[in-house]
């Protein structure tokens, strides 16, 4: 018999508009805050550090938004990605239920990442930008945003996670071959970083400080030549990642099936939300009960562990006021290998939705989830992503779930990035060198305790 392993779209098949979630929620996310007059974020505000389409996209409460052409170009390079049925993963855990995943490793950059990295060079490009900042963690938001500022011969400064830019030379040389300048954060060069070094010189960094330094230097560029981009939390980043879901629905028609549980792993909600957002939709208007599962790593656990509440999106406190999910600005996260998952909070659609319980959040120990991302390399073939593991381990925990309770399952997970670049991990790993970390509530509440300086809720 004949089983057909993956379901691929065709280029006039593909997705021409991006959907906003937000246009389905009975309570819409709160507004971002000015942080300094407390009131709502404009436009005209968020169009200083951010191209002023992308500033528009982040406020617009528009359901579809089109695909310009010129991005489609872009996108077919790689899209659609892979529906995968993976087989052989179900045979090794001796399951009859079906796990699907979204291959989102096929991208250039080798994850989901340059989905919204093309937008985002494209409207700078549009608007005659011509240098831009960012940060990454993992590396993988640099490495797309390199790629696409390349393609659209935008000039970028990418400040990386210290920890990170040591334990991943390989990323730094990819964003290098595709000409971008990689800075270890904290630096020397933004008051920002100056301040953490002064603090702690042995500082590995965090994603909230190297977004810090990146807004920094794009804000205080004296002929105002210089925007900034972010990689995840945002709306209007959510809003681009929704063409993996969009392809998924098709694809998971083609194969004349649909999930009961989609999940991705969480380090500020692209992924996640790419993946899930568009079957939330189908919950949302059609009464569909599909869950829509977040997985974040035990040692950062903002949605399991952390509090609703307005917090900077950043370190030094640049950016608006966000009513989020978070561990406080200021906490300081473990030097997990899954670099993409350090950071203090959740995007403001995703922490509204969990508030209203309307996906659920999950939260796993480092350990589990190599153990499980080396299960999948040795059924799939695929070694993932850090970051990725964590949706391979929820997975696991469902098929398992499944098996005690005697049911069927339908399981779609998002595969956001190969592990390739991040080989080191996997070595850390086999020489039995990482750890769970572990971590207290007395840690969790310092950091929380701050927020109450910040804005009363």
């Amino acid at each position: 018999m004949n089983k057909t392993k993956k379901f691929i779209l065709t280029d006039k098949q593909l997705p021409t508009k991006w959907y906003n979630v937000q246009a389905d929620m009975k309570n819409k996310p709160l507004p971002a805050l000015n942080p300094g007059t407390k009131k709502p974020v404009t436009v005209e505000e968020l169009s200083v550090i951010f191209a002023e389409e992308l500033a528009k996209q982040e406020l617009t409460t528009e359901r579809f938004i089109e695909i310009p052409e010129e991005v489609q170009d872009v996108y077919r390079i790689w899209r659609s990605t892979p529906l995968v049925r993976a087989y052989q993963l179900e045979k090794a855990l001796d399951t009859d239920c079906k796990i699907y995943f979204k291959n989102e490793s096929t991208s250039p950059a080798g994850s989901h990442k340059p989905n919204t990295a093309i937008p985002q060079a494209y409207y700078n490009a549009k608007q005659g930008v011509k240098h831009i900042t960012t940060e990454t963690g993992g590396g993988q938001w640099g490495t797309a945003m390199a790629f696409a500022c390349q393609y659209f011969d935008i000039d970028l400064k990418v400040f990386m996670v210290k920890v990170s830019y040591n334990q991943k030379p390989y990323r730094k040389l990819m964003m290098n071959t595709w000409g971008a300048d990689v800075i270890p954060s904290p630096s020397q060069i933004t008051q920002a970083g100056r301040d953490a070094l002064l603090k702690d010189p042995d500082c590995s960094g965090s994603l909230g400080l190297a977004i810090s330094e990146a807004v920094e230097l794009a804000v205080k560029d004296p002929e105002g030549a210089t925007k900034y981009t972010l990689g995840s939390v945002l709306n209007h980043v959510l809003i681009h990642q929704s063409i993996i879901g969009e392809e998924a629905m098709l694809q998971m028609e083609m194969a004349g099936d649909m999930p009961d549980v989609v999940i991705g792993c969480f380090g500020g909600g692209s992924n996640f939300a790419g993946i899930g957002l568009p079957f939330l939709r189908k919950n949302l208007t059609e009464g569909a009960k599909m869950r829509i599962v977040a997985v974040e790593p035990a040692s950062c656990p903002k949605l399991t562990r952390g509090v609703f509440h307005y917090d900077f999106g950043d370190t030094a406190g640049f950016t608006p006021l966000l009513p989020m999910y978070t561990l406080g600005h200021n906490f300081q996260p473990a030097d997990i290998h899954a670099g993409g998952l350090r950071y203090h909070g959740a995007g403001t659609i995703v922490s509204q939705l969990l508030k209203d319980d309307l996906i659920e959040a999950m939260a796993i120990p480092q350990l589990e989830t190599f153990a499980a991302g080396i299960i999948f390399a040795n059924t799939e073939g695929i070694i993932p992503a850090p970051e990725s593991t964590h949706a391979i381990a929820a997975t696991i925990r469902e098929v398992q779930k499944a098996k005690e309770e005697g049911k069927k399952k339908t399981i779609l997970f998002n595969l956001s990035g190969h592990g390739m670049i991040d080989l080191y991990a996997y070595e850390q790993y086999f020489a039995g060198n990482l750890t769970n970390y572990d971590l207290s509530d007395k840690v969790i509440k310092k950091t929380v305790d701050e927020l109450g300086k910040i804005i009363g809720m």
